[in-house]
């Protein structure tokens, strides 16, 4: 994770696992950006939104991915690889 900047706040942390790995994301807010909330993960990903209630689900659906989104996931790889 990158060190947080002096106009970055914390706002939370989510656990879980993604593609059978461990993953943490971080939910910070930014007043100084356009999108000042914005979520990151320790795999790379990153999402901005403009409200907070936004960050909320996809930062917790990203380290908790429902079945759909592991067949979604399952299916990428496969397929990446078939070729």
């Amino acid at each position: 994770m990158k060190p947080q900047l002096e106009t970055e706040f914390w706002v939370g942390t989510f656990h879980g696992s993604h593609d059978g790995t461990p993953a943490e994301v971080t939910a910070t807010r930014d007043d100084t950006r356009p999108e000042p909330y914005v979520w990151t993960c320790t795999c790379g990903a990153s999402r901005s939104f403009p409200t907070e209630q936004d960050v909320w689900p996809t930062a917790w659906r990203h380290t908790h991915p429902t079945r759909f989104d592991r067949l979604r996931s399952w299916a990428a790889r496969r397929f990446r690889t078939a070729r």
